[in-house]
């Protein structure tokens, strides 16, 4: 025995160093009482089962390590937690902290004797190995799924619990008790061991691996076999889940190529938003049934949300809890270190000598500094680790509950009735408002929420402490801090305030800025720029005086955040010293209150906002309250004719064969086709309806009257119904009663069951059972609305809607709604994106979209309301023929069509003609015929005019080719553009597959952007720069100094007093505390001083920088030239204007001062401590490369998450905004659980970004807090070391402690804000793109002087060898173009599209770049002139009406030039007087933004009438009269030859009549000039162009 356990008895008493310790009397190895009396042997054998452990677990680890290093992540698959997983890591924790206590004990009490004792704390020593050795072996062995290897520990527990109960038994023998330190370990120790062996058996009981015949199966959770499932947080163990080790995989790949969604796998289960959408609806539900008699208001939505997720936050809130009151240990251990170490650490000699050795109290064991300084390390490690995990449940939870939320108001949605967003009870925006900003704001609510428990405990036992330390003067200054918090909260509401107020004045000049935007080519034109430039600068000075309110409570709160301490500090010492008499004023007490003060201080400033977000979360309760009990429509169930007779069901039967021929019908089948012989034979026959409404009053608002009333319809199955009236009478209306989104006064609607291959798919088949047979619910109805409705998608998924994809049908689709062209031209073809977020289409190819969609779907019923709105003839007839007739009533469907074309009428088998909200008459058109003779008569005139309509309409240009051109223009220089588009973009978008290129790029996410920060601090001008260094310098500095002195002072005053008391004179005088006292004043006032300077400068800067980025973005926009709106997307210059000066203006600011001030502080802490100890030095090399390593990998996986966090976002919200504008055509086609479907996808991605991203914040703050707890550590230990042996003042000591502590706490916070420093310098890096853009050149050759007032004042125009081209990098568009007009002359310019007539009155603007040849306009050369001259002095009406928000009179003369009489002069021109007239207001009547409260027709008027207002001698019209009826065309030709009968007028003509009265006829082909002369001679010339345009014209 001794042989094995006690390598120190075999040798002799020479060693000094022996097992049982060789004084010369041999009590050590005296075993008359019996061996287990010896003291030394029961040490010895305690050592047995660790050995024993050690001998048996490593062979097998090796084994284990080495058949796997070939794979050695084992698979996530097989992680199995075995029975009391948990509770055994807890109990291995305090079983390893309680190992490191007797190991402390051990040696302490040994440094009294003379020679070491090893028995005392080798045992502990190798039952710590064991103990870390038994929780490796057991991970191991629980991931390989291998327990019959878990009998090892069986056996080691039940030794180690024998062998440790002996010893106690022994103790208790010797009448050892609990005044004894080794005692109450050895007491732990045994329970401990006990507990294990309960959880070991526990594991046998359970699995039954062992003593048992079959053993259980057990397979690993459900996510764990899905392999897209990444997140494995919720299933490693202990250890992993609190240091976030699982993370290092990932953040390790993240350096190595970018993350992006699919890096990040899927949700587990339990966070996935349907589980927590189910788990609140149940809550919901249950507090329904308790309160059903009550009314359902914010409290119980407060219930429910507690009752579904209020464990979590419990568990958050004891972890925070005891997190807060660990925090108390750091100054209470440096009290105890600096008294100690005052004393000189010599330890009391203990009196107790039993068994021959020493043993001491607890008292004794923690008066030793250096356990003391372990111990802090310990508590430290535990504080982070707690606060950390309180974070990240309390964060988890809110993300849970967001989702949660969102999938409720989603369903709520789908449940909306229409009237309530029509009314505009719920405009979309509040819709949308509730999902951006009000689930968002329940969610930081949850996340703050274990604040609100926490604080009053951490409060209260701060200044009970600070009590104790200091007695009354603690409680005053604690006083200070407490009296200034609602100072804080002030500041924090104004703060609020200040910010909303922005945010109104931001939304403001955004609506101007896109306004401006997207009539950019119009001011160009019209040299306008200024105008809408003064007027955006306008709105943003507003913005910018409620910034400077928003920067200025920053700084006030930045401010007391860092001067309330100071104050305190200062408050309180100066009043302990001179008031109290004989204070304890020592180092220990100085700088343990220092460090209380700091810690009471962030529950203070916390509180402010925590506050804040209460109230937030509040109201938005209300909100979703308030959302929740809106109306929703009434689900009813149709009934449906029962009469049926068993001959009918044979006739339905027969239709679906029908389907077989759907894609290509007999040819002769088209042949025979003619529209009298598909008559409805039978009509009145009962079933032969597909809907019939008896006796229905419908309204939209359930108070208001009847929107339809006395409807009795009948829309005959298969047939094609159409609906005509006048505008506003109820056509959409009625169909949208009859889809039952309208509210039912009385009547009836029946839907006769067809037999539709998708009829109710989407019908559970609880609801089908319990619905009787005879009420059917309507299947799905193929709807296209009158206002067209597009998903953010691809062309194909818009049209396809979620329905499987069929090649041929597609392709006729396509053709029927003529897309083909249009889609040509897009980018990526039918893949393009369009959409909110997608390429901008314009009004008809949105709407032939719409149309596609409702003729692709297989239902038996299709609704089309007023499709032809925005068509011109041809396209609208060629719908009407290839798709409505060929597509849709050749297969038997059944059609109802809202129309005004009245020359459609012919082909409808049954007409409903309505007026004023009833119905007018319905039958057939003979039926029409016969009886209603008039309105027959009325129809007819009507038709006629719009036949003529169709004679005159060209087949060769139709507007549509015209929109075609537009978007092609753009798209192609769009390509164009991306070759030189900004390289760092470009850099960071390269995927090749060269690993150089790959490299590169890696390099560049892993840099800051240093160029980009030093745009941002040069933007601030020479004065702040320094003035901002400088003084965050100088506060550091004096930070630094205040507690320098007070560690002087402390010192002094105690070295004084043990002078005093060992001279034991009554006599000499007390110490002086008031030069000290002065000098800690000044200091101190000096720091806050300094701080205010600091939190202004910083501000101040901010403001500085971001007036001077907007106005110069701004500037460097409106003068772009034209080239580059074409080729950037809208979107993304809005961005600029949006987000990134969001960030520039609010976020940067707060962000820079927080970097410099934690960055600041740990450099002082270092260089404080390395100046107390400078051994301290040599440690800080390990640990800054660590530093370095960990922030390096973070920053780069943060900022991909972060942009993960933010563009899964955008998706789920437009997601939203889509669904509430298409409510009517998701509901019709019965869509609801696909998009439901989406819409969890959506929640569950930006959930799992979220997630991944909380995650990688407690990663790095978990490290960092445990590199401040070893910084802590060393100094403490190097500290004591140099006091003891150098005589260090113990003042010193205390300063370089509190440091310490300090630095722990800032590091993360550095790190955290380089990351989010780097996010946001990305919006400099992007403005300053953008501010490398090249303007055009406004300056000419000529000065003003040089230029007569009033040129041009004849209007003769001379074009000699022009060559124009967009850009210097493409091909020409006009090739040596030569042409004289003389003043006044009226000049038509035709030809086929792109055919280059635009490029040719651009070049009139040099808007093109004329690289060649030159336009001489009355003997001025324009290349001379500046451009704002030249563009100011010409007019021209684009084809596309733009109108800005505002007056009319700003819209006609926004420079203020013209007279009342002058404007009402040109409206009356432009036949728009009466309109105007009979708005409120006259001219001063309000125009909404773009236009929108006037038609098509209306708005290209106004803008003649404000070209007429420009009285210039040229005039130009580029197929100005388009969008124009006929009957409006001629009178403005007329206008055109009367009142300009003396100015010169450019025409580009789009119908070729309307040049025939022209004086010179221009026919250009691929830029060149074909014809040149009067059109009469051109028309006889027989193979002219122009006449062969004529004869196409006719």
């Amino acid at each position: 025995m001794c042989a094995e356990a006690a390598p120190g008895c075999a040798q002799g008493p020479a060693m000094a160093l022996a097992f049982c310790g060789d004084e010369g009397n041999s009590t050590a190895y005296n075993v008359d009482h019996g061996v287990l009396n010896n003291g030394c042997f029961v040490d010895a054998l305690n050592v047995v089962p660790h050995v024993f452990l050690l001998f048996i677990t490593f062979p097998i680890l090796f084994i284990g390590w080495g058949s796997q290093s070939s794979k050695v992540h084992i698979h996530h698959s097989t992680w199995l937690h075995f029975p009391g997983h948990n509770l055994r890591w807890i109990l291995t924790f305090i079983l390893l902290f309680v190992l490191v206590c007797e190991i402390a004990e051990g040696i302490v009490s040994d440094g009294v004797s003379e020679s070491r004792h090893l028995h005392l704390y080798m045992p502990a020593g190798m039952a710590f190995l064991a103990a870390i050795t038994s929780v490796v072996y057991y991970h191991n062995i629980e991931t390989s799924n291998f327990p019959k290897l878990l009998i090892a520990l069986l056996f080691y527990w039940t030794l180690a619990f024998i062998t440790k109960t002996i010893k106690f038994v022994k103790f208790c023998d010797n009448d050892v008790g609990f005044s004894q330190l080794r005692f109450c370990l050895t007491g732990l120790l045994v329970i401990l061991y006990g507990m294990l062996l309960a959880v070991e058996i526990n594991v046998i009981r359970v699995r039954r691996y062992v003593f048992f015949k079959t053993p259980k199966e057990v397979k690993p959770p459900e996510d764990l076999q899905d392999l897209g499932v990444r997140f494995l947080q919720p299933f490693v163990n202990l250890l992993s889940k609190g240091t976030y080790w699982w993370m290092n995989t990932f953040i390790k790949t993240a350096h190595k190529k970018p993350i992006d969604l699919k890096t990040i796998g899927k949700l587990p289960i339990a966070m996935r938003a349907l589980t927590n959408y189910i788990r609140l609806n149940e809550a919901f539900e249950a507090q329904k049934s308790k309160r059903s008699s009550l009314p359902q208001g914010s409290g119980s939505i407060w219930r429910a949300l507690c009752c579904a997720f209020g464990r979590p936050l419990l568990l958050s809130s004891t972890f925070r809890i005891l997190a807060d009151l660990l925090g108390f240990a750091g100054p209470l251990c440096i009290s105890g270190i600096v008294h100690n170490v005052g004393k000189g650490n010599n330890t009391i000699r203990p009196q107790t000598k039993i068994l021959g050795v020493f043993f001491i109290s607890s008292q004794e064991f923690l008066s030793n500094a250096y356990v003391l300084a372990v111990l802090l390390f310990f508590a430290l490690l535990l504080q982070r680790t707690f606060l950390q995990a309180s974070y990240y449940v309390a964060i988890e939870t809110g993300i849970n509950l967001r989702g949660a939320i969102q999938t409720k108001i989603y369903n709520k949605i789908m449940q909306l009735s229409t009237s309530n967003m029509s009314m505009g009870e719920m405009t979309a925006g509040q819709i949308c408002n509730l999902v951006a900003i009000d689930t968002n704001q329940l969610m930081w609510f949850f996340f703050l929420c274990p604040n609100l428990w926490a604080m009053p405990v951490q409060i209260i036992v701060g200044v009970l402490l600070l009590y104790y330390l200091l007695g009354i003067s603690a409680l005053i200054g604690a006083a200070v801090i407490i009296i200034l918090a609602p100072v804080q909260y002030f500041v924090a509401t104004k703060l609020s305030q200040a910010q909303r107020s922005t945010l109104e004045y931001s939304n403001e000049r955004l609506k101007k800025t896109n306004e401006m935007l997207r009539g950019i080519k119009l001011l160009k034109l019209y040299a306008w720029e200024h105008i809408f430039h003064s007027s955006v600068e306008e709105t943003r000075q507003k913005e910018m005086t409620s910034l400077k309110a928003f920067a200025l409570y920053t700084s006030i709160s930045i401010f007391m955040n860092a001067a309330i301490p100071i104050a305190a500090v200062l408050i309180t010492f100066v009043v302990h010293a001179h008031l109290t008499r004989n204070a304890d004023f020592s180092p220990s007490v100085a700088f343990a209150s220092i460090s209380l003060f700091h810690i009471l201080v962030s529950p203070l400033f916390l509180l402010s906002s925590v506050v804040r977000s209460t109230v937030k979360a509040l109201v938005s309760v209300q909100k979703l309250s308030e959302f929740l009990s809106s109306e929703e429509i009434g689900e009813e169930h149709d009934k449906c004719s029962e009469l049926r007779s068993a001959d009918n069901h044979s006739k339905y039967q027969a239709v679906p064969l029908k389907v077989v021929n759907r894609k290509r019908p007999a040819r002769e089948d088209w042949n025979n086709y003619s529209s009298h012989m598909r008559r409805p034979i039978n009509i009145t026959e009962v079933d032969d309806f597909c809907v019939k409404i008896t006796n229905g009053f419908f309204t939209w608002t359930p108070e208001g009257p009847p929107a339809l009333s006395n409807i009795d319809i009948r829309i005959p199955q298969g047939q094609l119904t159409m609906i005509v009236g006048q505008v506003g009478c109820g056509k959409s209306s009625l169909l949208l009663a009859t889809l039952g989104e309208m509210q039912k006064i009385s009547g009836d609607i029946f839907w006769s069951s067809s037999p539709d291959s998708e009829m109710g798919e989407d019908v559970s088949p609880e609801k089908e059972s319990s619905v009787d047979m005879e009420f059917r619910k309507r299947g799905s109805v193929a709807y296209a609305s009158q206002k067209p409705w597009l998903l953010n998608a691809t062309v194909e998924e818009n049209i396809t809607f979620e329905s499987p994809f069929n090649k041929q049908r597609y392709k006729a689709v396509i053709d029927a709604c003529s897309l083909q062209p249009d889609i040509d031209i897009l980018p990526h073809g039918d893949q393009t994106q369009i959409g909110e977020r997608g390429i901008n289409l314009s009004g008809g190819q949105r709407q032939r979209i719409s149309v596609a969609r409702a003729l692709y779907q297989q239902t038996n019923v299709v609704f089309l309301d007023d499709p032809f709105s925005a068509l011109d003839i041809h396209l609208s007839d060629h719908l009407m023929q290839e798709g409505i007739l060929k597509m849709l009533r050749e297969d038997k469907r059944t059609i109802v069509l809202v129309t005004h074309k009245l020359q459609y009428l012919p082909h409808a088998d049954w007409i409903i003609a309505m007026k004023d909200g009833y119905i007018q008459r319905e039958g057939t058109l003979k039926d029409i015929q016969k009886s209603e003779t008039e309105l027959f008569e009325h129809w007819k005139t009507l038709m006629n005019r719009q036949d003529q309509e169709l004679e005159k309409e060209t087949i060769i240009e139709s507007k549509s080719v015209l929109e075609r051109t537009n978007l092609r223009r753009t798209m192609y220089s769009r390509e164009a553009l991306l070759k030189d588009d900004d390289e760092d973009e470009a850099e960071e978008a390269t995927e090749s597959d060269d690993e150089d290129n790959l490299s590169s790029v890696l390099h560049q996410r892993a840099k800051m952007p240093w160029r980009a920060c030093g745009k941002y601090l040069s933007s601030a001008g020479i004065l702040l720069l320094p003035l901002l260094v400088l003084s965050q310098l100088l506060k550091h500095t004096v930070m630094v100094a205040i507690d320098y002195c007070l560690a002087r002072w402390t010192s002094d005053a105690i070295a004084g007093k043990t002078e005093l008391e060992l001279r034991n004179c009554s006599m000499c005088k007390d110490f002086n505390h008031s030069p000290y006292s002065k000098v800690f004043s000044i200091l101190c006032c000096l720091g806050i001083v300094l701080c205010l300077v600091t939190s202004i400068a910083v501000e101040w800067t901010g403001l500085k920088v971001t007036k001077k980025l907007h106005s110069s973005l701004l500037n460097k926009i409106i003068l772009a030239p034209m080239r580059f709106f074409e080729t950037t997307p809208l979107g993304s210059i809005l961005n600029r204007f949006s987000a990134d000066c969001n960030t520039i203006d609010q976020h940067i600011p707060a962000t820079l001062e927080c970097l410099s001030r934690s960055t600041l502080l740990c450099v002082s802490a270092l260089a404080v401590i390395s100046y107390v100890t400078p051994m301290f030095l040599i440690a800080l090399v390990p640990l800054a490369i660590t530093c370095y390593f960990i922030q390096k990998y973070f920053r780069v996986a943060s900022r991909d998450l972060q942009q993960l966090d933010d563009s899964t976002q955008l998706p789920l919200l437009s997601h939203f905004s889509e669904t509430v504008e298409g409510l009517t055509t998701i509901r019709a086609f019965r869509y609801e659980a696909k998009f439901r479907q989406k819409l969890l996808e959506y929640t569950d991605s930006n959930n799992i970004a979220s997630l991944f991203l909380t995650a990688a914040n407690r990663w790095l703050e978990v490290r960092m807090e445990y590199i401040g707890a070893c910084v802590v550590l060393i100094a403490a230990v190097t500290s004591i070391t140099s006091c003891l042996y150098n005589k260090l003042s113990s003042g010193l000591v205390g300063l370089g402690l509190t440091y310490a502590l300090m630095v722990s706490n800032y590091l993360n916070w550095m790190v955290r804000n380089l990351a989010d420093m780097e996010i946001q310098l990305g919006a400099v890096k992007r403005i300053n793109g953008l501010l490398k853009t090249e303007a055009e050149n406004y300056e000419g050759l000529l000065s003003p002087s040089q230029i007569p007032q009033n040129w041009p004042d004849r209007g003769e125009i001379q074009i000699q060898n022009l060559s124009v081209r967009y850009d210097s990098n493409l091909k020409p568009v006009l090739r040596h173009v030569n042409a004289h007009i003389s003043p006044g002359q009226k000049i038509g310019i035709c030809g086929r599209t792109g055919s280059g007539k635009s490029s040719f009155s651009l070049a009139f603007f040099r808007m093109v770049d004329t690289f060649e040849g030159r336009i001489i306009i009355d003997g001025i050369d324009i290349a001379k002139l500046p451009l704002q001259t030249l563009r100011s002095r010409l007019s021209i009406i684009l084809q596309d009406p733009i109108l800005f928000s505002g007056t009319i009179r700003f819209n006609l003369d926004p420079e203020k030039k013209c007279t009342d009489s002058m404007l009402w002069e040109a409206l009356e021109i432009a036949q728009l007087k009466h309109v105007v007239k009979a708005l409120p207001g006259g001219l001063d009547a309000l125009v909404t933004e773009g236009g929108e409260n006037f038609s098509q027709g209306q708005r290209q008027l106004f803008c003649l009438a404000r070209a007429f207002v420009r009285k210039t001698s040229i005039f130009i019209m580029d197929e100005a009269t388009a969008s124009i009826d006929m009957a409006t065309e001629n009178i403005l030709q007329k206008v055109v030859m009367t009142a300009f009968a003396d100015r010169t007028v450019v025409t580009i003509a789009h119908r070729v009549h309307t040049i025939l009265n022209a004086d010179l006829v221009i026919v250009m082909k691929r830029g060149l000039i074909l014809e040149y002369d009067k059109p009469e001679v051109l028309l006889e010339q027989e193979d002219s162009v122009f006449a062969s345009f004529v004869q196409a014209d006719k």
